[in-house]
């Protein structure tokens, strides 16, 4: 049976249920789970040098806008793609944004590459146990569902062999970990925390979608000066560098 990952409206309620401590945070910042690593790193080095502090929901980014179009509250959104924000923009939630990573989708397969999968098509084969992010929930999940169509290849065969949906990228790579699933689909930063369990197999650049991450100040802040500086710590030199530390690239993949 196929397990789907949480619903986003559990996801809005857990947070806000436990936000009781909102109003002694400078700064709410919501961003995607794939990010979590370089991201925490700039919250806490950010905190110290500023003397501030910067409350964080990390979760699937469909599931963040979710939270944020509910509650019309936070300073920041820093999801997987710029898809995200173009929708908050539209919906009048974001001042302004900038870029500060770059994803490429990748396969994780199990070490040693037992079902001996080397691309696209190949996670079709009978047999093949594969999991995949929800497109309702995250931005891995999404972006997988525009390369399958790139590259015409039909949903419905996809679930042929779909047995883990889940609400973050993180999940994936912990199935991976689990030896549940032979193969899925990853962010290639996040693929490289699993390389004692999982392998890589790149999907050519020619078939894939790459994902620009950028960080957003939310209209709905109450400290537009602190988050305005934020944003230009993290897109600045030593933003970068933070995000090169977790293997996060800075520039557009050539």
């Amino acid at each position: 049976m196929k397990r789907k990952g949480m619903l986003v409206v559990t996801a809005a309620v857990g947070f806000f249920a436990g936000c009781g401590k909102r109003e002694a945070d400078d700064l709410m910042l919501f961003c995607g789970a794939g990010i979590r690593p370089p991201a925490a790193e700039l919250v806490e080095t950010f905190e110290r040098e500023n003397g501030v502090k910067i409350a964080t929901d990390y979760a699937g980014s469909q599931t963040l806008l979710s939270t944020i179009k509910l509650h019309r509250q936070g300073d920041l959104y820093m999801p997987g793609d710029q898809h995200y924000v173009q929708q908050a923009e539209e919906e009048g939630f974001i001042l302004s944004y900038k870029p500060v990573c770059y994803f490429v989708p990748t396969i994780l397969v199990q070490k040693g590459n037992p079902q001996q999968i080397g691309g696209l098509r190949d996670l079709l084969k009978p047999g093949v146990r594969l999991g995949l992010g929800d497109s309702r929930a995250c931005a891995i999940g999404r972006k997988t569902k525009k390369i399958f169509e790139k590259n015409d290849i039909a949903w419905a065969d996809v679930e042929q062999n779909l047995k883990f949906q889940s609400a973050t990228v993180n999940e994936l790579g912990m199935q991976i970990q689990a030896r549940s699933l032979d193969a899925v689909i990853v962010w290639d930063a996040v693929a490289k925390y699993y390389a004692e369990h999982g392998d890589e197999v790149p999907i050519p650049t020619q078939l894939n979608i790459i994902s620009t991450v950028p960080v957003g100040i939310l209209s709905f802040t109450k400290n537009k000066g602190l988050a305005e500086k934020f944003v230009e710590f993290a897109a600045s030199e030593r933003g970068r560098a933070i995000f090169k530390k977790h293997n996060y690239r800075v520039d557009p993949p050539g």
